[in-house]
């Protein structure tokens, strides 16, 4: 490891480190904005400037130059002050005065750094340049005029999201960065270019003109979108959340969000069930809770012991053990979380969760994926298999061809393929020191697909010491965390709805098919009115994600908390205190007056939910049936509209319509 001196310190740097990194080590801030820790270096904005010796006797971009043995580096010698402010009144000399109106105010690189770093004055009195504004499509805004061609999105869109559509046109002064034919961007990881623009040049469309960063009210919180379990930061002002930004955890999420997890919001105060409703001569009627309460104790006891719950794919894990506990008291047995009517077995949940850890996945070397649309069902352990083929992991495939923005070998769409694999994948994995397979949707719905997928990991040698390649993707950030509280029955929705509960609490469930239960009493607990609140006889409004603190593990069983960040709104209360105030009305009083109470209570009947972080289980796989044959089909038909509240969406909508169905949208000339 080289030792280098950096302003008369001596520290030691990791080889391969570059001067910048060197200098970070030394606790120096070195101003730059085409440079970025997730991405290639570009080397083109020369901020990051440093005086090093040995070397020519000028200011030599840090980011560039790689650290060796004895270098003397200086960061705040006179040369370098005059050279950063120089680079600042180039870089200035097109930039419009767009402060005051500029969405990127206040969280701006360039405005924060021509402070600490410029010149104070600008000896240029020509016109500025000015650039047309460029379409990217319903999540991103441009005002090209401000850029200053960093290149952060252009390396964004080819290495991380893997569709090279953003880019530069002409020369010098003329340069101009845009998509190619001005189209929208085709990826699901569109919105991180906003993040990474370190000028206001790119936007977010849906928060244009919205608030400024110091109104508003920040929130750690996990994203409920999809399995994952993204790390976010909510971001709210008064009662209404404005933006969802990620959190940076390198085990997660890095520092990207999906477009679903961005721009969602809107939705949060859109056909929202803000009172009590009970259907009465076959419509629903507002009612107050102490009516919705009666309607509910009043079907309670026609039902008896006959009570079920079935759970949606966003609830946090509170809610469900609320219910859970309350349903056992009545007598009830019954609890399924997987509503779409897949029926896999869970006597091991080794065997449904994602083993080699989202992190892990990028250091896989042969890589086999069944039954699933990795781009749509977890965009962000897509990118984690890009990185993974960058080190030079190949990549094979049984399921309906599809672009997941890198190179597979599709074997074909046959499930019978898994009992009969071709003899040059077996000879991949066999050389291979970190295989896996990731199992999709597609395979848990197929019968015996399940059992040929488990019988695999034996013959591709899944199974090392430190390592476990099996992968089950789920796409409901509520999945794990429902297991882990026993919400699964033998057979599915389908076996639930053939014992026909007189009762059925139904907690966000909005993707059921509610013609299974035409003889039961529905109570819906949720925040949206969907299908759900369509087909309920009692409607008990709840709260979103945002409007309480909860519980959430994700598809690698990594138990992390999220935070409050609003107030539900009208009428509707937090979840598990509607089950906490029934379960009085009904005379089975829970055990618990308060959130912390609950967690509690929890915490010590699955210890698993108690404490953050990942949760190891012991791989025990069950024996299944095989044999499985016939076409896979994947389960998302529509990324953006997975869920009642990107249904509710505006810009959800809109994203479909453009990006997944093609539609056309005129846009007015500003």
């Amino acid at each position: 490891m080289p030792k280098v001196t950096v302003d008369g310190v001596e520290v030691e740097v990791p080889a391969g480190a570059t001067v910048l990194q060197a200098c970070e080590l030394a606790g120096k801030e070195i101003p730059r904005f085409c440079y970025h820790e997730r991405l290639s270096i570009a080397g083109n904005c020369r901020m990051c400037l440093v005086e090093v010796k040995p070397g020519p006797p000028k200011p030599q971009a840090s980011c560039a130059l790689p650290a060796s043995e004895g270098q003397e580096i200086r960061t705040d010698s006179e040369m370098v002050k005059k050279a950063r402010e120089g680079v600042m009144e180039f870089l200035l000399i097109n930039h419009p005065l767009d402060c005051p109106i500029c969405d990127q105010g206040g969280e701006c690189d360039l405005q924060d750094q021509s402070v600490a770093y410029g010149k104070g004055n600008s000896r240029f009195h020509e016109n500025k340049r000015a650039v047309t504004e460029k379409y990217m499509g319903p999540i991103v805004k441009t005002v090209m005029t401000r850029c200053i061609q960093c290149t952060r999105c252009v390396r964004f869109a080819e290495e991380v999201a893997g569709v090279p559509e953003i880019g530069a046109i002409y020369r010098g002064e003329n340069m101009q960065i845009t998509t190619y034919l001005e189209h929208a961007a085709q990826s699901e990881l569109s919105g991180n270019v906003v993040d990474l623009c370190p000028v206001g040049a790119l936007t977010a469309r849906p928060y244009a003109f919205e608030a400024r960063p110091w109104e508003l009210k920040k929130t750690f919180g996990i994203d409920v979108m999809d399995a994952l379990g993204t790390n976010i930061r909510i971001d709210s002002r008064g009662r209404q959340v404005l933006r969802v930004v990620p959190r940076v955890n390198d085990d997660v999420n890095e520092e990207w969000a999906s477009d679903k997890t961005r721009h969602h919001v809107d939705a949060l105060v859109r056909k929202r069930l803000d009172r009590p409703y009970v259907r009465k001569q076959g419509k629903l009627v507002a009612a107050s809770w102490d009516e919705a309460f009666a309607a509910v104790a009043e079907g309670v006891k026609k039902a008896g012991s006959s009570v079920a719950a079935v759970a949606g794919d966003m609830l946090d894990c509170e809610t469900m053990y609320a219910a859970r506990e309350l349903v056992k008291s009545l007598g009830g047995t019954m609890f399924e979380g997987r509503q779409t009517g897949l029926a896999y077995d869970v006597s091991n949940l080794a065997a449904v969760n994602f083993n080699s850890t989202i992190a892990g996945a990028e250091t896989a070397d042969v890589i086999l994926l069944v039954g699933t649309n990795l781009r749509w069902e977890a965009p962000l352990i897509n990118t984690r298999i890009r990185k993974a083929i960058k080190k030079g992991a190949k990549v094979f495939a049984i399921g309906p061809e599809t672009d997941l923005t890198y190179k597979v070998e599709w074997l074909g769409n046959d499930a019978s393929l898994l009992s009969n694999l071709p003899k040059p994948v077996i000879d991949a994995f066999k050389g291979a020191q970190r295989p896996m397979m990731i199992v999709g949707g597609g395979v848990l719905g197929k019968d015996g697909a399940h059992g040929d997928t488990l019988a695999l990991v034996d013959t591709l040698g899944l199974i090392k010491d430190g390592w476990n390649g099996y992968n089950v993707l789920h796409f409901a950030a509520a999945r794990m965390g429902g297991l882990m509280l026993g919400y699964a029955v033998d057979g599915g929705i389908r076996a639930m709805a053939a014992a026909q509960p007189k009762l059925l609490f139904s907690l966000g469930a909005d993707e059921v098919d509610y013609d299974l239960f035409k003889e039961s009493f529905i109570v819906y607990v949720g925040h949206h009115g969907d299908k759900g609140a369509h087909a309920a006889d009692v409607i008990l409004p709840g709260a979103t994600y945002a409007e309480k603190a909860g519980t959430w593990a994700n598809l690698e069983g990594r138990v992390q908390f999220g935070e409050k960040a609003v107030f539900a709104p009208g009428d509707a209360r937090e979840d598990w205190s509607i089950f906490r105030a029934l379960s009085q009305i009904v005379g089975k009083t829970l055990p618990f007056d308060s959130f912390e109470a609950l967690r509690a209570k929890m915490a010590a009947d699955v210890p698993a939910l108690g404490a953050e972080g990942l949760v190891g289980y012991e791989w025990a796989p069950p024996k299944l049936p095989t044999g499985a044959s016939g076409e896979l089909a994947y389960p998302i038909k529509d990324f953006y509209l997975t869920n009642s509240i990107c249904r509710a969406s505006p810009t959800m909508q809109r994203c479909s319509a453009e990006l997944v169905h093609g539609e056309e949208f005129a846009e007015a000339a500003e």
